[in-house]
């Protein structure tokens, strides 16, 4: 999973999966789900994310918590 953050856009995108975008299904003026080609939800963008996740700076801090990894 990768979380990104474009303070100029104001736009946070998860990637769940990065196997390419089949469709797009927008939830709300802010919040769009993207499919890959397997139907599983590869990815989410969030617009207005200083808003909708209370983000108070440029570089925001995500804290992960317990969270295992996967071997390789």
């Amino acid at each position: 999973m990768k979380v990104s953050y474009d303070s100029r856009a104001d736009a946070v995108y998860i990637t769940l999966k990065g196997h390419g975008i089949d469709h797009t299904m927008r939830l709300g003026p802010d919040l769009a789900i993207d499919y890959g080609p397997d139907g599983e939800i590869h990815g989410i963008d969030i617009l207005s994310a200083r808003e909708h996740l209370g983000l108070h700076s440029e570089r925001p801090e995500i804290i992960l918590e317990h969270i295992e990894a996967i071997p390789a």
